[in-house]
C-alpha cells in the first residue's frame, strides 16, 4: 500500500482478531454479535479498542490496516499458505 500512515503493527488480542476477521467480511457490529454470540455494545466497544490501538478512523481503514500487516485474508488475497511438512522435505 501507498500509504505510509500505517507504520507499525498494533498487537491485537484473539478476540480482536476475531471480530477483525468478521468485521472485514462484511458483518455489521449486530452481525457480529449475534455470530459470538455476545452483546452488540461489546461488539462496539472491541471494534473502538481495535480503532485505537491501530490508530486508523473507520472500518475502511482499519480493513486496509489489516490487509497491510497480513492480519486478514480477503479472497485469497492477502494470503500466506504456509508450506506442508511434506513439502518442506522435498
Amino acid at each position: 500500500m501507498a500509504s505510509g500512515k500505517f507504520e507499525t503493527p498494533a498487537s491485537l488480542s484473539g478476540r480482536e482478531m476475531e471480530i477483525l476477521d468478521l468485521l472485514s467480511t462484511g458483518l455489521t457490529n449486530l452481525e457480529i454479535a449475534e455470530k459470538l454470540d455476545i452483546s452488540k455494545r461489546t461488539v462496539d466497544n472491541h471494534i473502538s479498542n481495535i480503532l485505537t490501538k491501530t490508530k486508523t478512523e473507520n472500518r475502511v481503514e482499519l480493513v486496509r490496516w489489516a490487509l497491510q500487516w497480513g492480519k486478514v485474508c480477503l479472497n485469497d488475497v492477502n494470503c500466506c499458505l504456509l508450506p506442508s511438512s511434506s513439502e518442506m522435505l522435498s
